[in-house]
């Protein structure tokens, strides 16, 4: 710890489950193709200390962490193993502000790539962020299918389309390359609800063929609220702690 009371560990674990943090919170997610399951350490040595979020897979990630504001050393292992393929040195939290940090990229090149968030529920509407997290994809618009302007517009590798609001219902979406419009990935049937916020990422590979849409509720306004999500048979991957 760095001139911390409170250390690490402990304040993951009472926070673990949480769907909301108290205040600002961070989040981790497993978003690189080919890399195997991973323990995150803060502030922590690998097979030293017990990982703070241990054994996260490909498309997983953790609730929101509440950290003090500070600096924190995030080292992302092979789960089981001393093996860093990762590491954010220093990683700085501001309690003001949540943010995602994506292990993103193919393991060969794996880095953190840390998107503010914007939590902010419409009670009337749903709020929406479109992540592009598939490294091997080309530019890619989104938009509902059948329409042509697109809702997210020439996203790249890496980056993100910011928030929209859009009106509560069941959206059949279709993800385009933007050079030429074709549809890179179909995703039937997305089910958004008034009042939560949510993050649409893109994840995978060409290579392997496994692109897909994975979406994780960032934000539920009242506790007991849940999101249905309808993603064509494909489920919503948020891991509970």
């Amino acid at each position: 710890m760095k001139n911390r009371t409170t250390p690490v560990a402990a304040v993951i674990v009472a926070t673990a489950g949480l769907t909301v943090a108290a205040n600002a919170g961070v989040r981790i997610i497993h978003a690189s193709p080919d890399t195997p399951n991973v323990d995150v350490y803060v502030d922590q040595t690998p097979l030293v200390d017990t990982p703070a979020v241990p054994n996260l897979a490909f498309t997983e990630g953790t609730d929101y962490i509440g950290l003090p504001t500070g600096d924190y050393d995030v080292q992302v292992a092979a789960a089981g193993t001393d093996t860093v393929p990762l590491q954010v040195n220093p990683f700085s939290v501001d309690d003001t502000q949540d943010v995602t940090v994506v292990a993103g990229n193919f393991f060969s090149s794996i880095e953190p790539f840390v998107f503010t968030d914007d939590r902010t529920s419409d009670a009337n509407n749903a709020r929406v962020r479109f992540i592009h997290m598939a490294p091997d994809v080309d530019t890619v618009d989104v938009a509902v299918a059948g329409d042509a302007l697109p809702l997210f517009d020439a996203v790249s590798f890496g980056n993100s389309g910011g928030y929209l609001t859009l009106p509560a219902g069941t959206f059949d979406l279709d993800i385009r390359f933007d050079a030429d419009d074709s549809v890179a990935l179909p995703v039937p049937g997305v089910t958004l609800q008034a009042g939560l916020v949510y993050t649409i990422f893109a994840m995978g590979s060409l290579q392997t063929s496994d692109v897909q849409p994975v979406v994780f509720v960032d934000a539920i306004p009242a506790p007991g609220a849940v999101a249905t999500l309808g993603l064509a048979g494909l489920m919503a991957t948020r891991r509970r702690r």
